[in-house]
């Protein structure tokens, strides 16, 4: 069963119904989990017309909040093995990877459509590209509709392929083969118009597992285009996202949000710091004047002789699991929500606008046998 604390409003969708799904599928046992959130996170939420989509590969939990009908907060929980990278296109559309899986969601309500008489936006699986296990991390749309990933086992960005587990679109300059180690732990995916313009690695190192040895500040941004690093330094960076003209990154083992000031040469761009996060920061989304930072707990020894250990002692502070919402202008957290319990580590973060009370429908229940929805007949066509 699960709890929540400080929003008594909240509900939750819960795909746990397990009689048609298959053995892969099936929803594991939930231990208790409880959630908070700041006042008025909710109507924060519902006040700019967005929904949040929030994803943990440790749980396999793909959630989508917004605010309730009665003002508070609504979660919607879904279970997809190793949920990670989440892309929205746009607002009918939500792309996620998971373990050996890209899925593409679409919503089938229209504009003035609700579904159980409270959710204005469900978002199906209509489009799943089996790729086996790579570990893909971040996804993006390109401008001519097809999915890109992050392929961070085989080191480069790719493709789903209609005949192969992927095709490859794209590897850094110092990988010398596509191979399957995972050399330089590529993760993060930078994308503009439909462009992918950034990446983040954890190393530039080109021997399997070779980035365990330089997360410390081994970390890069690197231009797609050009195959240039950027800038250098960084601790395990994470998220990097263009926003209104400017790169933003997160420096996941100091535990910052930051955006690059670029230079014409890696060595004279600036990393300037916005704010702290008390916890492992990952998964990035903006709305207006903010960013949506993702955080979690620093359990493994990946996570361990980061420098964000001395800046939590610093702070005396307790690394948190959740999402704080910061005002790009000074600073400061405007709103936070937190998970506390068996969840601790989260992957990406992702706002869906246009929407107050988004759902999705997964496999570990029966609700997606009876959702049945079509196009309209068009007349004037022919066979």
């Amino acid at each position: 069963m699960t709890e929540r604390e400080d929003q008594p409003n909240a509900q939750a969708a819960e795909g746990t119904t397990q009689n048609s799904a298959t053995e892969e599928q099936k929803a594991p046992e939930q231990p208790q989990v409880k959630y908070s959130m700041s006042p008025g996170f909710s109507s924060f939420l519902g006040s700019n017309g967005i929904g949040l989509g929030i994803s943990s590969y440790q749980s396999g939990k793909f959630y989508l909040l917004g605010q309730n009908t009665d003002g508070g907060l609504l979660v919607d929980e879904r279970f997809f093995r190793k949920a990670m990278g989440i892309a929205v296109p746009d607002k009918d559309t939500i792309l996620l990877a998971t373990l050996f899986q890209i899925i593409r969601f679409r919503n089938v309500l229209g504009p003035e459509q609700q579904i159980n008489n409270l959710y204005d936006a469900c978002y199906v699986p209509r489009e799943l590209f089996v790729t086996g296990e790579i570990d893909a991390h971040d996804v993006g749309l390109l401008k001519d509709g097809r999915i890109v990933f992050v392929n961070t086992l085989f080191n480069c960005l790719a493709t789903p392929s209609s005949r192969h587990s992927f095709t490859p679109l794209w590897k850094p300059p110092f990988i010398s083969k596509i191979v399957k180690e995972d050399r330089c732990h590529l993760n993060g995916l930078a994308m503009e118009d439909g462009v992918p313009r950034y990446v983040t690695a954890v190393s530039k190192s080109d021997t399997i597992d070779g980035w365990r040895d330089r997360r410390y500040d081994g970390g890069i941004i690197i231009d797609v285009a050009t195959g240039e690093i950027v800038i250098g330094g960084l601790s395990m960076p994470h998220s990097p996202r263009m926003y209104n003209g400017r790169l933003y990154v997160l420096n996941s083992g100091t535990g910052e949000l930051c955006w690059v000031e670029t230079a014409d040469k890696a060595a004279d761009a600036t990393l300037h710091v916005i704010a702290f996060c008390p916890g492992f920061v990952r998964g990035l989304g903006f709305h207006g004047k903010y960013a949506f930072v993702g955080l979690s707990k620093p359990r493994y020894e990946r996570f361990e002789g980061l420098a964000l250990d001395k800046k939590l002692a610093e702070t005396d502070s307790e690394p948190w699991c959740g999402v704080q919402v910061i005002d790009l202008e000074t600073g400061a957290v405007a709103h936070w929500f937190r998970i506390d319990g068996a969840i601790g580590e989260l992957y990406d973060v992702a706002v869906v606008g246009g929407v107050f009370r988004p759902m999705s429908l997964g496999f570990a229940s029966n609700e997606i046998l009876g959702l049945v929805t079509h196009d309209e007949l068009d007349d004037a066509s022919s066979l």
